[in-house]
């Protein structure tokens, strides 16, 4: 397993991370573990989790994640070895996240209570890596609005420098290392890097969506990720599934997380099934397994760090771990540009 730096930070992690936010709901403890376990074994040293996880967000599994993870380290050992990354959720209505259903905000009193609830449920004193889920002002999030743009909405959004200066605080007293942004947007990233100018932790990170029928991360994103090392970890490289094809013409496998939660309207737009097509059809003439085609295409990007990759299952984890061995050629590159130039990004 290869391993990049950590923006500037002088940590390298594998250009692998394991994603686990099926912990708690799609997957037991004792799965959990096991993907875990198999993760290290493959030289995967970052593993990813969040406040808000296990997915779908319940108040009833809100955490659940950060505790199945916490008992794995309890019983393994060898927090040293790892990265680990959670994230505070950004604004939102959701009333569990904070006492008596308080609005949650990026404000440093909400920071500083989210911080301290996941280093509990992990059992560890520090995190590696600390971000923010998504922004604090409104932004259209998770594929909602397309790639259109029209005006500013009315906002009262917490400033960033103050979000910025508790994390300082919490890097200063020893609780989180550095810090991170995701679901952000190329303006929201160059404010965070102005406010860091003053002497606030600069952003290692941002953590968007990034997958063959969404590439619009490297609209702007992508220059800035590299000329400012604030590199990629990009979440759903399959698309939530799609990219696998279990999902064309309308198809609903018992088990599937769509089939189970509804939730993956994202990926259920004009030209999807189209363009999944398409590159299966080039992974057959290439004699690849499609889903390792897409997850290597991911991990071969420069400005991405690292690849979060996440199954229900251990099989399923070495189906994707086995990418690690494809080779996106300069030929196989202008083959998926091809099929981007047609099929461009129809799940933003």
């Amino acid at each position: 397993m290869k391993q990049r730096e950590l923006g500037r930070t002088g940590i390298a992690v594998s250009e692998i991370c394991l994603g686990t936010m099926t912990f708690g709901q799609q997957n037991t403890e004792t799965e959990g573990h096991a993907q875990l376990d198999m993760a290290l074994d493959h030289g995967i040293n970052f593993i990813d989790t969040a406040e808000l996880y296990s997915i779908p967000p319940r108040a009833e599994t809100q955490g659940a994640t950060e505790t199945i993870i916490g008992s794995w380290l309890k019983a393994r050992g060898g927090r040293d070895r790892l990265v680990i990354a959670s994230k505070v959720v950004g604004r939102t209505a959701m009333p569990w996240f904070r006492p008596d259903g308080e609005e949650a905000r990026l404000t440093p009193r909400q920071i500083r209570y989210a911080l301290e609830g996941s280093l509990r449920r992990l059992g560890t004193d520090y995190i590696d890596l600390y971000q923010l889920h998504w922004p604090d002002r409104k932004v259209g999030l998770f594929g909602e609005g397309g790639t259109t743009f029209r005006d500013l909405p009315e906002d009262s959004a917490v400033p960033f420098e103050d979000t910025l200066g508790v994390l300082g605080d919490l890097v200063n007293e020893g609780k989180i290392r550095h810090v991170g942004l995701s679901n952000e947007t190329a303006w929201g990233v160059s404010k965070f890097l102005e406010a860091s100018r003053t002497g606030l932790p600069r952003v290692a990170s941002i953590q968007n969506a990034y997958n063959l029928i969404n590439r619009t991360f490297e609209i702007g994103l992508a220059e800035m990720a590299l000329h400012e090392k604030v590199g990629l970890l990009a979440y759903s490289p399959l698309a939530q599934g799609y990219l696998t094809g279990k999902y064309l013409n309308g198809a609903r496998p018992a088990g599937a997380r769509t089939t189970l939660f509804d939730r993956g309207q994202r990926y259920q737009k004009p030209g999807v099934d189209d363009a999944i097509t398409a590159y299966h059809a080039l992974a057959r003439e290439e004699g690849i397994d499609p889903i390792q085609l897409a997850i290597a295409f991911v991990t071969s990007r420069p400005f991405v760090t690292s690849n979060i990759i996440g199954a229900t299952s251990v099989d399923q984890l070495r189906t994707l771990l086995g990418a690690t061995d494809v080779i996106i050629t300069p030929e196989l590159e202008e083959k998926i540009n091809a099929i981007h130039q047609v099929h461009s990004n129809p799940a933003p």
